[in-house]
């Protein structure tokens, strides 16, 4: 029977004050003696409520340890082929004989779920033990359009520093040269790192069972740090990170940036990952960049040599001075057209070789089909052949303004003069060129030599370094002397 506070009152002044019978106390307050026993001694108390425990029947210690069992499997099992209920309460009827209904079996296994899913076991780090690697994927606003970029984040689990970088693409060339750009900011290596079951790392399997891509391997044996990988599914067993992602994005990326290109939004990002630094978090004695200052007293020295994060291949330029590289062209200087060449991708760049020579680079394309081309590579053969110049792809690939057709097409040779004005922007660069054209324009001349005397006239004089004889300077003071002695 519930009581209130006042009966319970009552019943303890009588009983233990006035110290009346549980008879008579029962009597008087008009109350079952069994409850003036329970409460008469204060031994209970009616403002507490003990939740009563039934242990079921059929849920026996053995039906129980299958239960557990069947989640522990499940931890490291393929997301979509874990457990269910009612695959549980199958395999007890077939493994254990349970004769129990398949809700009592469902009910037992929520409660257990529940404790397996959502508690952690807190976790400390030493310095320069461990870091945890993510990716993230986050918008801006590049050179005017909407972009998708993704985020490569790492952060050291001593110090919780974080270090964050954009790049196009997840790719394998991005996800090394992150690492690499890390390295170099951290100041070292820790000596080990968490990750995901990233497809750049991991070939097959997960955790403990994960095989690692052959570049991914010899990328860490040359930096000498060994790896974990996480639990399918397990994105708390990397939660720094994790939470660094999220950090990023609501922190930095708010409200969405306009930049120019990748380098304004790394400046952006690495300002305030500096920035960071500075803060303190709960429960630690110092902030993150004096905790990452001790930290970085005990990393790992990076090699003598850097590993080079580039996908390499090797292709034939074909007749246009082109290479193929990764379901893209790019253009190469048109002397070697049928040469092979080595081509070298990294996460923004695509660098060209010859013999070991580097010959061109370019920034690297991500949608396919597509060629890259660059207008010094192809000056040379336009001179043979100017009147391609119109039509010429790698002309218009440079995206000149109109100026220079207007200039061109009112000249006696409109062919010939469009190519030696590509020659000067190669020669000079366009913005020099754009000026002493516009000079030009406005003395209502359209010759080319005009243009080219407006652009020596800023060039500073060049004066030769002709070495011969030297002559010391004569002494004039020797011609008074004479004079002297023939007054004499």
């Amino acid at each position: 029977m519930k009581i209130e506070v006042d009966q319970y009152q009552l019943i303890r002044n009588l009983h233990t004050v006035k110290g009346k019978s549980q008879r008579y106390i029962a009597r008087v307050l008009g109350i079952s003696r069994n409850t003036v026993k329970k409460y008469c001694d204060g031994a209970a108390v009616p403002w507490e409520r003990k939740t009563p425990v039934r242990k079921s029947p059929v849920i026996t210690d053995e039906v129980l340890a299958f239960i557990n069992q069947c989640l522990k499997e499940d931890q490291t099992a393929p997301r979509k082929q874990r457990h269910t209920a009612h695959r549980i309460f199958e395999r007890l009827q077939e493994e254990l004989g349970f004769q129990g209904s398949e809700s009592t079996v469902r009910y037992r296994v929520g409660q257990l779920r529940k404790n397996f899913n959502n508690v952690y076991i807190p976790l400390s780090f030493g310095p320069a033990e461990a870091s945890q690697v993510d990716w993230g994927t986050a918008t801006v606003i590049m050179d005017g359009l909407k972009t998708e970029v993704q985020l490569f984040c790492v952060r050291l689990c001593y110090s919780s520093a974080p270090f964050v970088v954009a790049f196009p693409s997840q790719r394998e060339e991005a996800f090394l040269e992150g690492h690499l750009l890390a390295f170099s900011y951290f100041g070292g290596v820790t000596s080990r790192y968490i990750y995901d079951n990233l497809k750049t790392a991991v070939k097959e399997g997960f955790g403990r069972c994960a095989k690692e891509q052959e570049s991914f391997y010899r990328f860490r044996a040359h930096y000498a740090f060994e790896v974990s990988f996480c639990n399918a599914g397990a994105g708390h067993e990397k939660g720094l990170v994790e939470n660094l992602v999220g950090w990023a994005r609501r922190n930095i990326l708010v409200p969405v940036p306009e930049v120019k290109d990748f380098t304004e939004l790394n400046a952006l990002l690495l300002e305030r990952c500096q920035r960071y630094l500075e803060h303190t978090i709960r429960g630690r004695e110092a902030n993150v960049g004096e905790l990452l200052r001790q930290e970085q007293a005990k990393l790992l020295p990076l090699p003598k040599m850097a590993f080079d994060p580039a996908k390499l291949t090797e292709h034939e330029a074909d007749h246009y001075a082109t290479v193929a590289f990764d379901g893209n062209r790019y253009s190469v200087p048109v002397k070697l057209a049928g040469e092979t060449l080595t081509v070298k991708g990294y996460a923004r760049t695509v660098k060209i070789y010859y013999q070991g020579e580097e010959v061109a680079v370019h920034e690297r394309l991500y949608q396919k089909g597509k060629t890259s081309y660059q207008l010094p590579h192809y000056i040379n053969l336009l001179e043979l052949r100017p009147r391609a110049v119109w039509n010429a792809q790698p002309v218009k690939a440079a995206n000149l303004p109109d100026c220079f057709s207007r200039f061109a097409k009112a000249s006696a040779d409109p062919d010939r003069t469009m190519v030696r004005l590509l020659r000067l922007v190669v020669d000079e660069g366009l913005a020099r060129v754009i000026k002493a054209l516009e000079q030009t324009v406005a003395t209502g001349s359209n010759s080319v030599q005009v243009v080219e005397y407006y652009l020596n006239q800023e060039k500073p004089p060049f004066r030769l370094n002709i070495s011969g004889p030297s002559v010391k300077p004569p002494d004039l003071g020797r011609y008074d002397l004479l004079i002297g002695g023939e007054r004499s």
